[in-house]
């Protein structure tokens, strides 16, 4: 396949001719591999046996060579986390190695590598990345606080949102259609349950259970449902729940192979608003391993179908993984301008916000997500709310939609499609 630029490569090519040590961490099949590549001079792959044997037999040789040097699936190896603290301490010029992992290891390397080995996220592709629109809204802009102006057009359907859900953000999985799509997420599905859990020293009792839950999780996408709830979805009907000590490995594992990908609640430490929710809202990496968990396709997604297990949400499951996908963009776009992204929710849920992307000076733009094509003054209550509780630190509210029109209402909400939003 032709290599096609993404957003994280301008962080990366940023870091990597600054700093010694770089790790791309992400899902399996997101494309670090492929990123890592093209900057790296010399490569070791660590998931190929014979590969590893050289680097087991012989630690230093995997630093040897023309830098940048890769070490692909470092995790396979662990100890090559210190060899590499170790050389850059010995040398820190920029640019001498790149990591790649798709897990974090079941042995946790000696030291952190704060301060030697930098860590860049990469997530499945966003919609600007995947070609759907030319963005006319960036999300850089309005983190700057200068009230830029809106504007922008599409012809983006709901029925492409709906495909866009099902097509999967993994590069190479999004040349794939009909069932070669559905047979390859599949054997994406199967590989975390039969392989890569047991890679992890966890080991799998009961498949179906655990593929339950997984379905049970999905259905929970963009909830805040406690995992009491998922459990209990995951089990309906059953007299003999299993116990917390069972599916609470499900969720640590599926963290560290980079497949659950939650986010967090935002608390800011110095508002009086009292009684906040602190649960996470649930998301899945990619909302395509969300329907294909639980067996919907676009069409069924339009009709309004939800086959369960029965999760509490609001609206429909295509509302839900519509903005599980407006979610991951968010996240990758908010990368590129050095920003987290959390979700604000009061307990009891009277008051909540989809998306609070935070500047490190904890300014924010807050955002709401709808798949509605039409915006009204009941979907920006919450946006006006928030916006008299924190004041300046609120530096744009906007309404991300399936709309066809981006603008600033008369209030200075921004409604903006979702095709339209780039970094």
């Amino acid at each position: 396949m032709v290599y096609k630029r993404r957003t994280v490569d301008d962080e990366l090519d940023e870091l990597v001719a600054a700093l010694p040590a770089i790790l791309i961490e992400g899902p399996k099949a997101v494309g670090k591999t492929a990123t890592a590549l093209r900057r790296c001079a010399t490569s070791w792959y660590l998931d190929d046996p014979a590969q590893r044997e050289v680097g087991e037999a012989a630690p230093q040789r995997l630093l040897t060579g023309t830098p940048p040097v890769l070490l692909d699936e470092w995790q396979r190896l662990p100890e090559t986390w210190d060899l590499v603290r170790r050389a850059v301490d010995d040398n820190p010029s920029p640019g001498r190695f790149l990591l790649t992992g798709s897990a974090t290891p079941t042995d946790q390397p000696t030291h952190s590598g704060a301060g030697r080995i930098a860590t860049v996220r990469m997530r499945p592709l966003s919609l600007a990345e995947r070609g759907v629109e030319a963005p006319t809204v960036s999300l850089g802009e309005l983190l700057r606080g200068t009230h830029p102006v809106v504007e922008g057009s599409t012809t983006t359907s709901l029925e492409r949102y709906a495909h866009e859900v099902v097509a999967s953000g993994l590069p190479a999985v999004r040349n794939l259609h009909g069932r070669a799509l559905r047979v390859q997420l599949d054997g994406y599905i199967e590989r975390i349950i039969e392989h890569d859990f047991e890679a992890l020293g966890q080991q799998v009792r009961n498949e179906g259970g655990l593929r339950r839950w997984m379905a049970a999780f999905a259905a929970a996408t963009s909830t805040t449902t406690s995992y009491e709830k998922i459990r209990d979805a995951a089990t309906s009907g059953e007299h003999d729940k299993p116990a917390k000590t069972t599916t609470i490995p499900y969720r640590n594992v599926l963290e560290r192979l980079w497949v659950i990908d939650e986010v967090p609640a935002w608390l800011p430490s110095k508002r009086h608003m009292k009684r906040l929710g602190e649960a996470p809202k649930h998301h899945l990496a990619d909302p395509a391993l969300a329907a294909r968990l639980l067996g919907v396709g676009a069409e069924a997604l339009l009709e309004g179908r939800d086959p369960g297990p029965t999760v509490p949400r609001d609206g429909t499951l295509l509302g839900a993984l519509f903005e599980s996908l407006v979610t991951l963009s968010v996240r990758v776009y908010a990368q590129a301008s050095e920003c987290r992204v959390l979700h604000f929710r009061t307990h009891g849920g009277d008051r909540e916000v989809d998306l609070i992307i935070e500047r490190p000076d904890h300014r924010v733009v807050a955002a709401e997500v709808k798949l509605n094509r039409t915006v009204s003054d009941d979907d920006v209550r919450h946006l006006r709310w928030l916006r008299d509780q924190i004041g300046p630190d609120l530096l744009e509210a906007m309404v991300i939609t399936s709309g066809a029109e981006a603008y600033r209402r008369a209030d200075g909400i921004v409604v903006v499609p979702a095709a339209l939003l780039g970094p």
